[in-house]
C-alpha cells in the first residue's frame, strides 16, 4: 500500500485534510500519478520522455551551457541512505534483519597506495550497541541501490543532453566539471551520474572538487552567527510556536513510543522525526516500533510529513526575514553561481557543465533565492531533487543568451526564458554586502 502524506499548499498551518500528495515509500511513482509528482524517494528529473525545447527559442537557437544542482540519491525498497539521526534505542526500535549494505564496496585509498574499501560491522558484543541498529550500514550511508538510482539519473542526464539534444559529446573531465559535498554519498552518486552517462569512465580517475568541510558554501557548514540569530528570532513568535503546540499531542505520541522525550533535538522541529520515518518507509521497512509493541502509526507518520513541508517552507522562504537568512547562509554559492554563469558570458568558462551534487539544505536554499517559492509553497527536497539550469544561445545576427531553468524536470514557469544579464542579476542579488562581516557580527 502506498503512503500519501497530508502537505502544506497555502499560507502558514499545517492544513487539517489532505490537499496534494506525494509518494514516501517507494522509488518508482505509481502509475495513474502525472509523472512529475512529488516523490521523496526518487524526485522527478529531467528525462528524454517529457523533455521540451524552451517555449522562447526561436528554431535556430541552441543550448550551450548547463549548470546543475541535485541532491544526494536514494534507492527502491532497500537502504541506500539509511537515516542520518538515531533514536536514544535505536537498535531496539529496527527490524531485526537491521540495514544492509554489504553488496556496496565504498572505496576509500590514496593514489599510489592499495585500493581498500571499508565495510561495516557492529559485533553483538559491542557494549553501545543499542544506540545503532544490526547490520552492514552506517549512519547516512550511500548502498548499491543508491548507486543504481544514480546510475539511473545519469543514463537519463544523457539521453536529454547528448542523444536528445547532441550538447554533450563525450563524457570527458574537459567537458564536464564535478563538485560535491565532502560526504562520502554526494562523491558516490557524482560517480554513478558520470557512470550512467558513459560507462567507460569506471576505468578512469575523475577529479571530484570538494571545499575544505568547515567553509564548504554548498552545505552550508561555514559559521554565521548572524543568520542564527535571525533564524532563532522568527522561531520564536506564534506561527512556529503555535506549530509545535498545536502538535503537542503527536509530539508526545512519538517520544513514548521512541524514547525521544526530553531531547532538545527532538522537540524543537520535526526534522529528525522526517528523517528517520522517510528513510525506513522509502527503503521497504516498517515505521518503527519498540520492544513492548507500540509503533508509529501510517497516520502519525503522514502529520510529521506534512509538518516537515510546513517547516521547510517557514524557515527558508515564508517567515519574515527568512530571505535575509537564506542569503546569508548561502550567499557565498549564490556568488560562485553567478561567477560560473559571468564567466561563461565573457567566453572565460572552459566546461560545458558544471555538475553539483550537494544536500536537502542545499537545494531548499537554491529554490528560495530563485524564487520557487513564490509560485508555491517550498516543500522538503526530495531524494535525488535536481535544479537545471539552461543557457540557451538565438539564432540570426542578433543572437542572444538566454537561460532556462528546470526542477525536478520540469520548467520554472518565472524562469523559463530569462536574458542571461537578468538571471546573473537575480544571482548577485542574493549576495549580501559584506557577508562575512554580517554572518561574524552575531558573536
Amino acid at each position: 500500500m502506498l503512503l500519501f502524506a497530508h502537505i502544506l499548499v497555502a499560507g502558514l498551518t499545517v492544513p487539517s485534510r489532505a490537499t496534494t500528495t506525494g509518494v514516501y515509500n517507494s522509488s518508482k511513482t505509481p502509475v495513474g500519478l502525472p509523472w512529475n509528482t512529488y516523490n521523496y524517494c526518487n524526485a522527478p528529473h529531467v528525462n528524454a520522455a517529457h523533455y521540451t525545447r524552451p517555449a522562447g527559442a526561436d528554431a535556430g537557437a541552441e543550448l550551450v551551457y548547463l549548470n546543475v544542482v541535485m541532491r544526494h540519491h536514494k534507492t527502491p525498497l532497500r537502504p541506500q541512505r539509511t537515516p542520518d539521526n538515531l533514536y536514544p534505542g535505536e537498535n531496539a526500535l529496527n527490524p531485526a534483519v537491521g540495514w544492509d549494505c554489504s553488496d556496496f564496496l565504498q572505496f576509500n585509498y590514496g593514489g599510489g597506495g592499495a585500493h581498500v574499501y571499508h565495510s561495516t560491522f557492529a559485533p553483538a558484543s559491542h557494549p553501545f550497541l543499542d544506540q545503532m541498529w544490526n547490520g552492514t550500514c552506517d549512519e547516512g550511508q550511500l548502498t548499491a541501490g543508491g548507486l543504481r538510482d544514480a546510475v539511473q539519473h545519469g543514463k537519463d542526464f544523457w539521453a536529454v543532453y547528448h542523444h536528445k539534444l547532441g550538447f554533450l559529446r563525450s563524457v570527458d573531465q574537459s567537458e564536464i566539471w564535478v563538485r560535491t559535498s565532502t560526504e562520502d554519498r554526494t562523491m558516490q552518486v557524482a560517480s554513478g551520474m558520470l557512470f550512467g552517462m558513459d560507462p567507460a569512465t569506471a576505468e578512469r580517475s575523475w577529479p571530484v572538487f570538494t571545499q575544505p568541510s568547515t567553509i564548504d558554501s554548498m552545505v552550508p557548514s561555514y559559521s554565521c552567527p548572524g543568520a542564527d540569530a535571525i533564524r532563532a528570532a522568527y522561531q520564536s513568535v506564534p506561527t512556529w510556536t503555535d506549530h509545535l503546540q498545536q502538535n503537542s499531542d503527536l509530539k508526545a505520541r512519538l517520544d513514548a513510543t521512541l524514547g525521544t522525550a526530553g531531547l532538545s533535538a527532538w522537540s524543537s522541529w520535526y526534522d529528525h522525526f522526517f528523517d528517520t520515518f522517510a528513510s525506513r518507509t522509502c527503503n521497504g521497512h516498517t515505521l518503527p516500533c519498540n520492544s513492548t509493541g507500540a509503533c508509529v502509526s501510517q497516520e502519525d507518520a503522514d502529520r510529521v510529513f506534512a509538518i516537515g513541508d510546513f517547516e521547510y517552507n517557514y524557515i527558508w522562504n515564508a517567515a519574515q526575514n527568512s530571505t535575509t537568512y537564506n542569503q546569508l547562509t548561502f550567499g557565498v554559492f549564490f556568488s560562485e553561481l553567478a561567477q560560473n554563469f559571468a564567466a561563461f558570458r565573457a567566453g572565460a568558462e572552459r566546461h560545458r557543465v558544471r555538475l553539483h551534487v550537494g544536500h536537502d539544505g542545499s537545494m531548499v536554499r537554491l529554490a528560495s533565492g530563485l524564487g520557487l517559492g513564490k509560485l508555491a509553497p517550498l516543500r522538503w527536497p526530495a531524494l535525488g531533487s535536481e535544479v537545471v539550469m539552461e543557457v540557451w544561445k538565438t539564432g540570426g545576427k542578433s543572437s542572444a543568451l538566454f537561460v532556462r531553468v528546470m526542477h525536478e524536470g520540469t520548467p520554472v514557469s518565472s524562469l523559463q526564458w530569462m536574458p542571461i544579464d537578468d538571471f546573473i542579476g537575480l544571482l548577485q542579488a542574493q549576495v549580501p554586502a559584506d557577508i562575512l562581516q554580517q554572518c561574524t557580527q552575531g558573536n
